[in-house]
């Protein structure tokens, strides 16, 4: 994988027993990240994410922070889920019946601050941090250009010292007002496979000269329940080959390294039932094609 200078490949998370045999030793103490970081030069953190319970946030602890750093090489670097107590608009509701009860932590800046304080130590090996939506419908929000005024605010009001990538999950936001907004404000794109969004290589064909300067392609399946059913827990084995979907994954990847575009390519356990396994697939196609 020598010649591709600009696809790091990764998997969202890495902290699994099942994949003791494919890149981690058979052996009971065991730093995942530091083994982990012999194989691969970038990983996604989502664990941070989940940081809205009630009216109290939880931010990543020092221990964690330091303790991840210090696991890997100078080299590596991290693709951040920025916690969702900044990218909810909406608390989560139990029921759909439920009122819906605006999260009045959405997009704040001093809340941003305060993260980027608790991840300091590991600044200089963060990739990008990504700013994951959920569906927005009408009642959480009225229309994609408030969207994007919102997120315009937020982001001029930042520091714009660690990269920042957009994932969305409305497909009717992704459209010529949408990167062109992200060209002007100097931030990336994730092009997400699953989800209800549409196939990247559609997303990618379609607006491939307005993705510029870096992008993640983060692989998720189309049904999460499915392949857990499927898995029953265990990640080490390719459950649905998806051979249509790598290929043109591959043709992509091979422009954007053609482009010299910065590719973080983090790929998740339910994308086919192994994240090792299936980039050891995807660099086989590349390598091979």
């Amino acid at each position: 994988m020598n010649k591709f200078k600009y696809l790091k490949f990764g998997t969202c998370s890495w902290k699994y027993d099942s994949w003791k045999g494919i890149i981690y030793p058979e052996t009971d103490k065991l730093n995942y990240l530091k083994e982990y970081s012999k194989h691969f030069k970038t990983v996604e953190i989502d664990q941070w994410f989940w940081s809205l319970f009630g009216e109290k946030i939880k931010l990543p602890s020092h221990k964690d922070v330091v303790e991840y750093n210090s696991s890997v090489p100078e080299d590596f670097k991290f693709t951040i889920k920025v916690p969702n107590s900044i990218t909810l608009t909406h608390h989560y509701r139990k029921s759909k019946k439920d009122e819906l009860k605006p999260n009045p932590f959405f997009l704040s800046v001093e809340l941003y601050k305060e993260f980027l304080d608790s991840i300091s130590p590991m600044h200089s090996k963060i990739g990008m941090n990504m700013l994951q939506f959920e569906y927005l419908n009408k009642q959480k929000m009225s229309s994609q250009i408030e969207f994007l005024s919102r997120l315009k605010s937020f982001i001029q009001n930042i520091p714009g010292n660690i990269p920042i990538a957009i994932e969305l999950r409305n497909p009717n936001y992704l459209n010529e007002i949408y990167f062109d907004f992200i060209n002007e404000m100097n931030v990336f794109d994730v092009l997400l496979q699953g989800y209800y969004m549409p196939p990247i290589w559609d997303v990618y064909s379609k607006f491939r000269d307005k993705i510029n300067g870096k992008v993640v392609i983060r692989l998720h399946g189309p049904n999460r329940e499915e392949i857990e059913n499927a898995s029953d827990g265990k990640w080490d084995k390719i459950i649905f080959q998806r051979d249509d979907e790598l290929k043109n994954i591959v043709k992509i990847l091979k422009d954007l390294e053609s482009r010299k575009i910065d590719t973080y390519v983090n790929v998740n356990n339910h994308y086919e039932g192994s994240a090792p396994l299936t980039i050891q697939r995807i660099q086989n196609l590349l390598m091979s094609t």
